[in-house]
C-alpha cells in the first residue's frame, strides 16, 4: 500500500486526508513511530500485514489547506432509472385502500373485451389502481376518481400523464385512443 505523509505547520496528513494535530497524544505516538523509521501500528492494521510505502512531503513551511476533491468517474455498474411508460405497480398502497376504491366505485368490465390497468396518483399523496376496458375513455377515470374520492367532486382538477407530461384534455378519447393503456396517470389540482 503507498501511503503519503504530508507535515504541515499546523499537523499532519495522510494521502490528503484531514489535518491531524501535533499536539494530540496519538498523533504524536504515529510520528515517533515515523521517526524511529517503524511503520506506524494504525498503518500495520490497515494492510494487515502486508507491504507499506511511506513516502513523506515537507510543507511546514505552509499551513493545511484542504484539497479540492478530483473528479472520480463513475466506475460502478448501472441501472435503468426508468421507461418512456412507467410500469405499473400492481400492490396499492394497501390492501385496504384498494379494496376501498373497489368497493366504493365499481367499473363495469366487460371480460370479453380487452382489458388494461391504470394507476392513478392522487393529488392528496394517495393512488388507486383499477382496471378499465381499453374503450373507456378518459371521463371514465375522471368519474372514478369522484366516486371513490368524494372529495374530489367539488374540486377542479386535471389529469396528466407521466413521462411526456401531457393534459388528457379530450375526455371523450378511449384509453386506446389516448395511448394510456397500463400507464400511470397522475391527478393536478387547478
Amino acid at each position: 500500500v503507498q501511503v503519503l505523509l504530508k507535515l504541515w505547520r499546523n499537523g499532519f496528513s495522510l494521502d490528503d486526508g484531514e489535518l491531524r494535530s501535533y499536539s494530540d497524544p496519538t498523533n504524536a505516538q504515529f510520528l515517533e513511530s515515523v521517526k524511529r523509521g517503524e511503520i506506524p501500528l494504525e498503518l500495520q492494521r490497515l494492510v494487515h500485514g502486508g507491504q507499506v510505502n511511506l513516502d513523506m512531503e515537507d510543507h511546514q513551511e505552509q499551513e493545511y489547506v484542504k484539497p479540492r476533491l478530483r473528479f472520480k468517474a463513475f466506475s460502478g455498474e448501472g441501472q435503468k432509472l426508468g421507461s418512456l411508460t412507467p410500469e405499473i405497480v400492481s400492490t396499492p398502497s394497501s390492501p385496504e385502500e384498494e379494496e376501498k376504491s373497489i368497493l366504493n366505485a365499481p367499473v363495469l368490465i366487460d371480460d370479453s373485451m380487452p382489458a388494461t390497468k391504470i394507476q392513478i396518483r392522487l393529488a392528496d399523496g394517495s393512488r388507486l389502481i383499477q382496471r378499465f376496458n381499453q374503450t373507456h375513455r378518459i371521463k371514465h377515470i375522471r368519474d372514478f376518481i369522484i366516486q371513490s374520492r368524494p372529495a374530489f367532486a367539488t374540486t377542479d382538477f386535471v389529469l396528466v400523464t407521466t413521462f411526456p407530461n401531457k393534459e388528457l384534455t379530450d375526455e371523450s378519447l378511449t384509453l386506446q385512443e389516448a395511448d394510456i393503456l397500463n400507464t400511470v396517470i397522475l391527478q393536478q389540482l387547478k
